[in-house]
C-alpha cells in the first residue's frame, strides 16, 4: 500500500487534499503571471518579444531539470517538507525579481522561481497518489488540479490588471508576498502531520526506482506525450499578448483574461471529470481531449477577436486536461515505491516541452507565419490523442510485479 494510504481514503477523499491543493494554488499563481506583461518587460529593458518570452522558457527549463533531483528528495526526505521550502524559495525569488535592475537579473530570478515551483506541483501529485487508491485517484488529482487551475486563472487575469496599474514589478511583488504567506499556511496546516521520509537515503534504492519506472512500457509513452503537450500547447502562451497586439488590443488586462480562459477550462474539467470519465472512458477522454485542443489551436490560428479567443482558450483548457489528466494517472502507476520520482519525471518532460515550445513557436512564426505554425500544433495534438488511446493501457507497476514474483 502506498505511504499514507488507507486511513485517509474512507469514506470520502482525505481532508489533507485541501492543503495539497492550496500548495498547488500558490505555486501556480506565478506560472503564467508574466505572460500578459511581457510586452512591458520587453519595452523597459529594450529587448524583443521573443527574447522576453525566454523568461517563460527559462522558468520552465529550470522547473524541468530539477525534477529528477526533486523526485528523489521528495521520496527520501518527505514531500510536505520539500513543498514548504520550495514555496518559500519561489516567494523570495519573485520579490527579488520585482527589484531587478536589468533583464539579466530578472532572468536569474526566474531561474530561482523555476527551482521553487519545481518542488511543489509534482510533489503535490505524489502526495495525492499516496493518499488515494487508484480507482479514485483521477478524481482526487482533479481536486488538486482545481487548486492549480485557480492559481493559473488568478495569476494570469490578476497580473494583467495589476500590470496595467502597477506595472510588471507590481505583479511580482504581489505574487511574492502571496506565495510566502501560502508557505506559512501550508507549514501550519502540516504541523501535526508526519513529514519524515518513508525510507532512509539509499542511492541504490534510487537506481532501483528509476529502473523500475522505465521497465514499465507505459513510461516512455507517458513522458513523450507530455513533452509534446508542453511544446504544442504551453509554448504558445508567451505569444498571446503579441498576437492580440497585432489585432490592435494592447490592454494587458485583456491579454490576461484570454490566457486565464485556459485555467477556466481546467476548472470545468475538475468539476465534470467525475461524470465524463464513466461516460467516455479513458480512451474517449484522450481522443476527445486531443481533438478539442487541436480545434482551438486552429481557431486561434486565424486571429479572431479577443472574445472568441478567450472562448477558445476555455475549450482548449478543458480538452487539454481531459487528455493530460489521463496521462497523469498512468504516470502515477508506473511505480509504487518510487511514485514521487515517477511524477517528477512526468513533470520534467512536460516542462522540457514548455521550454522548447516558445523556441519552436518563435522559429515557426519567423519562418512559416502564425497560421501554419498554429495549424501544425493543432494537427499534432489531434494525432497525440488518437495515438495515446491506441497505445496506453493499464499495466501493473514494475515493483508490484517483482513483489508478486518473489512471493510466488
Amino acid at each position: 500500500m502506498p505511504q499514507g494510504g488507507g486511513a485517509g481514503v474512507q469514506p470520502g477523499l482525505p481532508p489533507a487534499l485541501n492543503i495539497i491543493a492550496l500548495s498547488g494554488f500558490a505555486a501556480s499563481l506565478s506560472t503564467r503571471a508574466l505572460d500578459p506583461v511581457l510586452p512591458r518587460i520587453a519595452s523597459e529593458f529594450s529587448v524583443s518579444i521573443a527574447t522576453a518570452a525566454g523568461l517563460a522558457a527559462i522558468t520552465a527549463f529550470t522547473f524541468a531539470v530539477v525534477q529528477p533531483a526533486i523526485g528523489a528528495l521528495a521520496d527520501l526526505f518527505g514531500k510536505a517538507r520539500l513543498m514548504i521550502v520550495c514555496l518559500a524559495l519561489l516567494g523570495f525569488a519573485s520579490l527579488l525579481g520585482a527589484m531587478s535592475s536589468s533583464f539579466e537579473v530578472l532572468f536569474l530570478c526566474r531561474i530561482l522561481a523555476g527551482i521553487g515551483a519545481g518542488g511543489v506541483f509534482p510533489v503535490a501529485l505524489g502526495l495525492t497518489a499516496d493518499l488515494v487508491e487508484p480507482e479514485r485517484r483521477q478524481v482526487a488529482i482533479g481536486r488538486v488540479l482545481g487548486g492549480s487551475m485557480t492559481g493559473n486563472l488568478l495569476g494570469a487575469s490578476a497580473s494583467g490588471v495589476i500590470g496595467d496599474v502597477l506595472g510588471w514589478r507590481g505583479v511580482l511583488l504581489v505574487l511574492g508576498l502571496l506565495v510566502i504567506v501560502a508557505a506559512l499556511a501550508v507549514a501550519f496546516g502540516f504541523r501535526n502531520k508526519p513529514m519524515r521520509p518513508g525510507a532512509p537515503m539509499d542511492l541504490a534504492s534510487l537506481r532501483r526506482g528509476y529502473r523500475t519506472i522505465f521497465s514499465n512500457p507505459n513510461a516512455l509513452i507517458c513522458f513523450a506525450a507530455v513533452l509534446v503537450e508542453g511544446t504544442c500547447v504551453m509554448g504558445a502562451f508567451p505569444y498571446v499578448a503579441a498576437f492580440l497586439h497585432e489585432l490592435g488590443q494592447e490592454s494587458l488586462a485583456i491579454a490576461g483574461l484570454v490566457i486565464a480562459g485556459f485555467a477556466v477550462g481546467g476548472l470545468l474539467y475538475t468539476l465534470t471529470v467525475g461524470r465524463l470519465l464513466p461516460r467516455l472512458g479513458v480512451n474517449g477522454m484522450m481522443i476527445g481531449g486531443g481533438a478539442l485542443v487541436g480545434l482551438q489551436l486552429a481557431i486561434i490560428a486565424f486571429g479572431p477577436p479577443w472574445q472568441a479567443q478567450a472562448l477558445a482558450f476555455i475549450a482548449m483548457g478543458m480538452g487539454f486536461y481531459m487528455l493530460h489528466g489521463c496521462v497523469q494517472v498512468f504516470a502515477s502507476e508506473l511505480s509504487e515505491t518510487a511514485r514521487g520520482t515517477a511524477m517528477s519525471l512526468h513533470s520534467f518532460f512536460f516542462f522540457i516541452g514548455q521550454t522548447t515550445g516558445p523556441i519552436a513557436y518563435g522559429f515557426g512564426l519567423a519562418h512559416l507565419g502564425k497560421t501554419p505554425t498554429m495549424l501544425i500544433a493543432g494537427v499534432t495534438m489531434l494525432a497525440l490523442g488518437l495515438t495515446l488511446a491506441a497505445l496506453l493501457r493499464p499495466r501493473p507497476p514494475g515493483d508490484a510485479v517483482g513483489t508478486a514474483e518473489r512471493a510466488s
